[in-house]
């Protein structure tokens, strides 16, 4: 942070609300900052991964134009909500339908989200908080050996969740944050299917510890909302879980600032498994993986 956009600062109080991840900012008004104090904000998101500016209560347009200065905004690719601005992704619930597994966002795409903000509309007087897991420090704690193996490997996400198997994309198990440098574990348990270089039976056990590894209390925070909370988060280092947990109705607000293509931390050492000889029964646990391997070949899918 420079001079000048830790003077943009200085009148805030910034609260860290877990060892690892999560801070309170009140004494700002997001509807009016400038520039320097923009960029002071975008670098709280980036140290700790998700912040939280209570009492804001932006209308629709203020929220969008919020969004927009930290770049382009992008409505959600396999859901549609009718708000008065494409690029506002509204979630009204009451009695479920809130995402209760951990995820980044968008992971299925080449460029998955950078960033959310989301604006607590309207929510219950208990339940219905969120989690967020610092990816990073998730990272960090695993052993040298795991670290090393974990570089060397890529995994194929898709957007089942969506309805949408056949949207598929392969990122690194480890990225590289393109600001901070860090290493996160780029894995989650709502998106992620297979490690590509692993066989099936491997790829399972793998995915099982680290999607569970990230899920640990120590790598988070959870938040307890009210009503006109803005919140932050840097969806290249932290995943997020809602609990299903609330009575009442929950209406959430949130815009999307479009991503870039995830770097590695490391790179692959190996190529991807498929299994070879007679195709039989367990040939079905390849085939998602051989359908996008041959796509991404320009070959017809049903070759697979």
């Amino acid at each position: 942070m420079t001079a000048s956009q830790s003077r943009a600062a200085d009148a805030w109080s910034v609260r860290p609300l877990a060892p690892m991840v999560g801070a309170e900012i009140t004494g700002l008004d997001l509807a009016s900052l400038d520039d320097e104090a923009l960029e002071a904000l975008r670098q709280l998101m980036v140290r700790y991964g998700v912040i939280f500016c209570p009492d804001q209560h932006l209308k629709v347009e203020d929220h969008v134009a919020l969004g927009a200065r930290f770049g382009p905004l992008e409505g959600h690719p396999n859901l549609k909500f009718d708000t008065p601005h494409p690029e506002i992704f509204e979630l009204r619930a009451s009695g479920g339908g809130v995402a209760d597994e951990w995820h980044s966002d968008l992971t299925f795409q080449e460029e998955p989200a950078l960033m959310s903000i989301l604006h607590m509309k309207r929510c219950p007087p208990v339940g219905g908080d969120t989690m967020w897991s610092s990816l990073t420090a998730a990272y960090e704690a695993l052993s040298e050996p795991m670290k090393a193996f974990l570089q060397g490997l890529t995994a194929l996400h898709d957007a089942l969740p969506h309805n949408r198997p056949d949207k598929m994309t392969i990122h690194p198990v480890i990225r590289r944050h393109p600001e901070s440098g860090l290493p996160a574990l780029y894995v989650n348990e709502h998106f992620t299917r297979r490690i590509v270089e692993l066989g099936a039976e491997e790829s399972e056990v793998l995915l099982r510890h680290l999607t569970r590894w990230v899920q640990q209390p120590r790598f988070t925070v959870r938040y307890a909302w009210t009503e006109g909370t803005i919140a932050f988060w840097d969806n290249r280092a932290t995943q997020h879980f809602v609990l299903n947990d609330f009575e009442g109705e929950r209406v959430i607000q949130r815009v999307t600032v479009q991503g870039d293509r995830v770097e590695p931390f490391g790179q692959p050492n190996w190529p991807p498994y498929l299994r070879e000889g007679r195709l039989s029964a367990t040939s079905r646990h390849d085939r998602q993986l051989a359908l996008y391997l041959r796509s991404q070949q320009g070959q017809p899918a049903d070759e697979a």
